[in-house]
């Protein structure tokens, strides 16, 4: 049997203990392996969305057509299926994209059916969590709230708390529910680093302070930028960057007295992106592979660790927080850092703000920001040759991303109006200084990711 040295697995016994189980690409891939089948590495490898022939007499496909396109990304394929087990899918370069053992309840699918890539991929789960587990769908995301702040004040009782406050939808849902969890106990903490967007970090405290949280605003700007000095390379930015940060807030904890818990806005996104484990690194996440080895706090508290950004802004809604803020644009916490590609200037960052700026204007004036779920400029690092008036410029050339998704899994570039990027082109060459050429990225995630670092 093929299998990778030291690649994670599970007692085989979880197969026999009579509960229905779903394996997803690895997870099929382990369960074949286990259960007698073979693995063996694919001769052609399936990445992107992928057109899937399935039987749709499976519990698991009820309800589809024979052919659905899915999200494929795999290596490895199962070659011979374990014993007492059926084929119910294949695509034209994977004779096994899908198992069954009716009897036993036990399932593999080669593709994701948790991204917006697979069409319907979210009705298999649910196939699978009532057709064949025989679940009831009374739980609400209200649940996940009450438990959660119930589990809160479990943990962390009379301690006081310091959470890594952006202003952004995870942080905010974060901070609200440790808020209703131990009040004043509480302390929000926002770092501008300097890498904000135009205008945010007023923004942000414009929001905060008149709230009911306790909120400090900490002016980082030139010690980060001092930090970031001369660096290019996106996971050192990172890293860099989520080191300061724990540093600021360990400072900052010092002030208040005996803090013993961070809170962060970690997303599973977050999570599967930066790796675990042997699992691949897409990039680390300042506040997940971007911390520093030693961190000066009791325990890092991170409620929203096990949810897409969907979910969060469900949970958001629940707790009653505005709108506006829930559906914010999401804004990493490395900021303008990973949106700058090369070394970060003070020149660079107010370049990228005021482009910026004009493109997130221009869509909301389009009407497009509630239909667009990310969007952003970038300032690469590479000069042309342009024209304007007589005299001949080279200056940089500016990348404008839109995508459209729920999850942040996977990603579709936005088909936006040619006029509407004709207009903010125009206006960006003409009015942000050293910039003379705009380019508009039309790659989905995969391959890209949403971010450029």
């Amino acid at each position: 049997m093929y299998m990778l040295t030291g690649a994670p697995t599970v007692d085989k016994k979880i197969f026999e203990l009579g509960i229905p189980v779903l394996g997803i690409c690895y997870g099929m891939q382990l369960m074949t392996n286990l259960l007698g089948g073979v693995v063996e590495r694919a001769g052609k490898r399936e990445y992107g969305t992928t057109k899937v022939y399935i039987d749709n007499n499976s519990k698991l496909f009820k309800g589809f057509l024979e052919e659905n396109d899915c999200l494929m990304s795999h290596t490895d394929k199962v070659t011979i299926l374990p014993q007492d087990f059926k084929n119910i899918g294949y695509t034209d370069n994977c004779q096994n994209a899908a198992m069954e053992n009716e009897a036993k309840k036990l399932y593999g699918i080669q593709f994701h059916p948790e991204v917006n890539h697979t069409y319907r991929g979210t009705e298999i789960i649910r196939n699978f969590v009532y057709q064949v587990c025989g679940c009831k769908g009374s739980w609400k995301m209200s649940s996940f709230a009450e438990n959660t702040i119930k589990e809160l004040k479990e943990k962390i009782g009379d301690g006081k708390a310091l959470c890594a406050l952006s202003g952004g939808v995870d942080s905010s849902v974060a901070a609200t529910l440790l808020s209703k969890a131990i009040g004043k106990n509480l302390t929000c903490i926002f770092v501008d680093h300097g890498l904000l967007r135009k205008n945010e970090a007023d923004e942000v405290e414009a929001v905060f302070s008149n709230s009911e949280v306790n909120f400090i605003r900490v002016d980082a700007r030139r010690r980060f930028l001092d930090k970031l000095a001369g660096v290019t390379e996106p996971e050192q930015k990172r890293k860099i960057i989520g080191e300061e940060f724990i540093r600021v807030f360990e400072e900052e904890a010092k002030k208040i007295g005996t803090v013993d818990y961070l809170v962060q806005g970690t997303i599973y996104p977050d999570v599967i992106e930066s790796g675990t484990g042997i699992g691949n690194k897409i990039k680390s996440h300042h506040n997940v592979g971007g911390l520093p080895d030693y961190v000066d706090f009791k325990e890092i508290v991170e409620p929203l660790r096990d949810l897409f950004k969907d979910e969060v802004r469900q949970v958001g809604l629940e707790l009653g927080l505005p709108e506006y803020l829930v559906f914010r644009q999401p804004f990493p916490g490395p900021g303008l850092a990973i949106r700058i590609i090369g070394d970060i200037t003070e020149e660079k960052i107010t370049i990228l703000q005021e482009a910026d700026f004009i493109w997130r204007s221009e869509i909301a004036k389009a009407g497009l920001d509630r239909n667009i779920n990310q969007y952003f400029a970038v300032l690469t690092n590479m000069r042309s040759v342009g024209v304007m008036g007589d005299e001949r410029t080279y200056d940089y050339c500016l990348a404008l991303r839109a995508v459209e998704t729920s999850d942040f899994m996977t990603a579709n570039f936005s088909k936006i109006p040619y006029e509407v990027l004709e207009k903010v082109s125009s206006k960006i060459v003409n009015e942000v200084k050293h910039i003379n050429r705009v380019v508009y990225d039309i790659t989905c995630k995969p391959p890209a990711t949403i971010e450029w670092e």
